[in-house]
């Protein structure tokens, strides 16, 4: 039975998207981790580490849907262990001979950091894709609207007029910075690791780093310089970008939320057919996207608090900090998903009124156009003659400093 909005048959569309939840389910994960075991029989095996028999057979037999999950879960609620009794449910559908080959040299760590990397790598493709459709949605209306006329407001009030094309490039910039800094992580981010029980790689004898390099290569990561397993600023960065996108994404839902209020009335999210505005006033057309779109944001600022937090980890593993990104670094992604599906889906269809942009514009009746330089103007030669004077004033001064010169 679900008991968080993320697994929610009733709520978790809101929080998530299935394919997003599809990288970070029971399923993936496990396959991420033996994926890495795989790889590392198949390339010792190249090296003439262990028998190619038992490579091939370990291989042909890291497969997820070869092994059962409830299983592997009592395993480790009896093991206390994440990851051996999933180790041992691919050991004994090998052969005898050959199944004691698997994970040769390497600690959990090695393999869960490196399945997280994995998955990572699947939902960095997802934030990108999805983001590059925002833009061009932004870029769609920042075209169409760059005559619109609307009011530019400072401190909530009005102030002077801009163009809704004007906020809509604004914010479509704020976006390509964040695609920027996202794609900038990525050779620090997407990295793997092989180093063994306290990072030293001293398990894997004099051809580590040949082996790291293979493994890590068939499997499509970089590799570390040094162990990362106590320093979490890369999984950390990675949250953190995301957070900031996250900021901006809830940002341009709250200013449609403002700008949809009755007595503003210049923007408004799609209604689509079927959608309930309220189920006691049928006259409301309630603006449930984008302020779930604001909801899920404050949540993900709190879940990159939280992977910041397991940065602080203590000597060479630090399972209190570590494991709080099993928590934190999941429904970050999981909420960055949901924002910017729902951010594209209210993009798309953004209802623009610019008739009561205009008619906003014009609420004032004319006052925003006064500006200092008009106002100067209107003071005329008034304020020259004061401006002359105090010229003269200030020449008298020198000229009276000048002569008490001896």
């Amino acid at each position: 039975m679900p008991s968080n909005v993320f697994d929610s048959i009733l709520l978790h569309h809101l929080w998530g998207t299935d394919e997003m939840r599809a990288i970070f389910s029971d399923e993936t994960r496990v396959q991420k981790w033996l994926d890495l075991e795989a790889a590392l029989a198949l390339e010792q095996a190249a090296l003439g580490i262990v028998p190619e028999a038992a490579a091939r057979d370990i291989a042909e037999h890291a497969r997820v849907a070869l092994i059962d999950l409830e299983v592997v879960a009592e395993g480790i609620r009896k093991t206390k262990h994440p990851l051996v009794p999933a180790l041992r449910e691919v050991q004994k559908r090998c052969q005898p001979q050959h199944g004691e080959w698997i994970h040769f040299g390497p600690t959990t760590q090695d393999v869960l950091d490196t399945g997280v990397a994995l998955q990572l790598k699947a939902a960095h493709a997802i934030i990108l894709r999805d983001l590059g459709l925002i833009g061009r949605e932004l870029y769609r209306l920042a075209d169409a609207h760059k005559h619109t006329a609307m009011v530019g407001r400072t401190h909530v009030v009005h102030a002077l007029p801009i163009t809704f094309g004007h906020k809509c490039a604004i914010w479509l910039r704020e976006l390509a910075r964040h695609h920027e800094r996202l794609v900038q992580a990525e050779p620090r981010v997407f990295v793997g690791g092989l180093v063994g029980a306290v990072g030293t790689q001293a398990s894997f004898g004099e051809r580590a780093a040949t082996l790291e390099a293979r493994v890590m290569a068939r499997l499509g990561l970089g590799c570390a310089d040094i162990s990362w397993q106590p320093a979490r600023d890369r999984l950390g960065e990675y949250v953190v970008l995301v957070g900031l996108l996250g900021a901006t994404l809830a940002k341009i839902a709250n200013e449609v939320l403002n700008l949809s209020r009755n007595e503003v009335g210049e923007l408004e999210e799609p209604f689509n057919e079927g959608k309930v505005g309220s189920s006691t006033m049928p006259h409301k057309r309630n603006p449930t996207v984008v302020e779930n779109i604001v909801t899920v944001g404050r949540a993900l600022r709190h879940a990159v608090a939280l992977m910041t937090e397991s940065m602080h980890h203590e000597h060479e593993r630090d399972g209190a900090a570590w494991k709080m990104e099993w928590k934190a670094l999941p429904e970050s992604c999981l909420m960055i998903s949901a924002m910017l599906a729902q951010t594209k889906f209210v993009l798309s269809g953004l209802v623009v009124h610019a008739d009561r942009m205009r008619r906003n514009l014009d609420l004032l009746g004319g006052a925003r156009r006064s500006t200092r330089r008009r106002r100067a103007r209107r003071r005329g030669a008034g304020a020259r003659a004061r401006s002359d004077h105090l010229c003269r004033r200030c020449a008298g001064d020198r000229r009276a400093r000048a002569r008490q010169d001896p």
